[in-house]
């Protein structure tokens, strides 16, 4: 009977988790999204035309805080949930990345419209 009990809270716990690991994974995604959005909308902003590349990369760089930060912690919290084992550090690390990549992204739509545009 003690192990059926304990068989039954394993069960219902690792279900319990898998919920928490796919809440944490939709509200990632959630961040992601909202700071995509938003740099589309400093993309699409009007008087980028004239910018120079730099200033354009400025802003970007400094666009959106409060998405950022909030993809930034939702990221780390799903990675932290999805691979326990794997340092803190190392998660904030991929998110950090995963927002550099987006900026890099905008950035190189900007460049090759720029280019086309000439």
């Amino acid at each position: 009977m003690r192990t059926l009990v304990a068989a039954a809270l394993v069960m219902v716990s690792s279900t319990a988790m898998a919920g928490d690991i796919d809440d944490a994974h939709r509200q990632a995604l959630t961040g992601r999204d909202a700071y995509w959005n938003c740099l589309a909308q400093e993309y699409s902003r009007g008087g980028n035309d004239g910018k120079p590349g730099e200033d354009f990369v400025q802003r970007i760089a400094s666009a959106c805080p409060s998405e950022r930060q909030y993809f930034r912690v939702a990221l780390v919290d799903y990675l932290s949930q999805q691979f326990p084992d794997v340092d803190a550090g190392a998660h904030l690390t991929t998110a950090n990345n995963a927002i550099a990549l987006a900026q890099k992204d905008i950035v190189t739509a900007f460049t090759r419209h720029k280019a086309v545009a000439k």
